[in-house]
């Protein structure tokens, strides 16, 4: 087993590097530049000051130099500084919005395994009936539904028209000077609509995709032999069958990890959350290549430990698969 994961680890390095450097050159490739984009508003600008704006950025290199020097400062951990005007380090930047945007993240991924899980294994238990049946629609609205749509709605009624939930942001204005109390609550009913809209979608489909997987298990035949000793269901269910049920679900969770950081874009831009997804955004439509990197290689790190924690998950949930590495 630590064998394995050493491996594992180790092939985490050459990973990362091709997926930086494909990401260098698909980032740097885009249509637009830095240097167009902080000059197209001002016809003064003479063809001397771009390049020296280019100069200053290092872009007037060849793209091959230009990847080596981010990646050297990289090993240093040394995003570069952003090509805003403000010019400030891209680590600083992060450090800011990172926290506001895994709360948002980590509390919706919470509630959608928290309920869907539960959901799932009563939809298989109970299959054909009338909950499983609701949970089927529920399952076909939560596909069909538009998540930005379904945050414009609930923003509409329940922000505009009934006015008990704010809209936007994370906090109201002079909420400085509420006790702590006070201020988590302000936090939690700003928070309310985003972490509903981001949770209902994945909560439909991880609901549907556990009742399948805990369907495909309780009709093994281990299953009805330890149904054949007169065992309680309850054990049947809960000891025998939802572990293996589990293994698929924990390769989601695995997955879901990349979400925590780039899976807000559209929730923070429309409820105006100063967090990650928002700050990336704002990156792209700038060309703020240091700060579009940077948020892109924290993604992709979360990609490859979200799937090293998904082979660990599987190994310690299946006793099989541990042993047979051990070997």
């Amino acid at each position: 087993m630590i064998a394995y994961l050493a491996k594992r680890i180790l092939l985490l390095i050459p990973l990362m590097l091709g997926i930086t450097l494909i990401t260098f050159a698909v980032v740097h490739l885009a249509p637009g530049e830095p240097v167009e984009m902080q000059i197209s508003m001002n016809p003064k600008v003479t063809a001397e000051a771009r390049e020296r704006l280019k100069k200053f950025y290092g872009l007037d290199k060849p793209l091959h130099v230009q990847y080596a020097v981010w990646v050297k400062k990289l090993a240093m951990l040394d995003f570069g500084r952003s090509f805003a005007p403000d010019n400030r380090p891209v680590i600083d930047k992060i450090r800011e919005r990172i926290p506001i945007t895994l709360s948002l993240n980590i509390i919706s991924l919470v509630i959608e395994f928290g309920l869907a899980i539960p959901i799932g294994i009563l939809a298989a238990i109970r299959r054909d009936t009338l909950f499983d049946k609701g949970m089927t629609v529920f399952v076909f609205i939560g596909f069909a539904v538009p998540t930005f749509w379904l945050a414009l709605l609930l923003m509409y009624l329940f922000g505009v028209k009934l006015g008990w939930l704010p809209v936007s942001g994370l906090h109201s204005l002079g909420s400085e000077a509420y006790g702590s109390l006070r201020w988590l609550l302000d936090m939690a009913k700003h928070l309310l609509i985003p972490v509903s809209v981001a949770a209902f979608g994945s909560l439909a489909g991880l609901s549907r995709y556990m009742r399948s997987t805990m369907l495909d298990v309780i009709r093994q035949d281990y299953i009805t032999t330890a149904r054949a000793k007169g065992l309680p269901e309850r054990t049947v269910i809960f000891r025998h069958a939802l572990r293996n049920a589990l293994l698929p679900v924990i390769t989601l969770l695995g997955l879901s990890v990349p979400g925590l950081i780039g899976g807000s874009v559209i929730f923070e831009t429309i409820f105006a959350i100063p967090g990650m997804g928002q700050l990336f955004y704002g990156g792209v439509m700038a060309r703020d290549y240091p700060l579009v990197m940077g948020i892109l290689v924290i993604g992709a790190g979360l990609t490859l430990i979200g799937n090293l924690l998904a082979d660990l998950g599987y190994a310690f949930a299946d006793p099989r698969i541990r042993h047979g590495q051990g070997s």
